[in-house]
């Protein structure tokens, strides 16, 4: 449209309210944002206007809150994360980068849970956690930029460890995950 890429979702009427509960469980709001937010080329009978009045609506609503072991099950991974980053030494670059994007996802994951706000993958990762924590959102990405360009976790290593502290800290003993197959 315009020299611009579009993308064409076809959806019935009847299919939306399993999508935007989809997006809403998890967490991202793909769907929700791509419906408020999107360019509507016609839209003859109505049914969009009235969708993407659906859409704010759920947005304004938010993402469920974490279940406790959600919540616990992040805590674990990202002090684990954390910790092997900060382990790795700095002549090891692609481990570096490899973990330091885990423990960005993590962090994000957990702060935006923590603010009841939407997050998101790729592009929208930033995006969305600069809407819900401008400044522990700026310092998980100024931390991740740091690793890339300077091989130094430290600041990362501290914008996780203050995400962590909203939940109570790390967490390492005592943690258990029920196995099922």
């Amino acid at each position: 449209h315009e020299g611009r890429l579009v993308e064409l979702f076809l959806n019935t009427v009847a299919d939306i309210p399993e999508f935007f509960a989809w997006d809403r469980a998890r967490r991202r709001g793909t769907v929700l944002f791509v419906y408020d937010q999107g360019l509507t080329l016609m839209d003859p009978h109505g049914h969009l206007a009235r969708t993407r009045e659906e859409a704010r609506a759920v947005l304004a609503v938010g993402p469920p809150p974490l279940l406790p072991a959600e919540r616990e099950r992040g805590r674990y991974s990202l002090t684990c994360y954390l910790d092997d980053l900060v382990d790795t030494p700095p002549d090891e670059p692609y481990e570096q980068l490899a973990l330091a994007d885990f423990v960005l996802r993590e962090a994000a994951h957990l702060l935006t849970a923590y603010h009841r706000a939407w997050t998101g993958i790729g592009k929208w990762l930033p995006r969305r956690l600069l809407a819900a924590d401008p400044v522990r959102g700026r310092a998980l990405l100024d931390g991740h930029r740091v690793v890339a360009a300077h091989a130094d976790p430290a600041p990362l290593a501290a914008a996780a460890g203050q995400v962590l502290d909203l939940y109570g800290g790390p967490l390492r003993e005592g943690y258990a995950q029920p196995w099922r197959p």
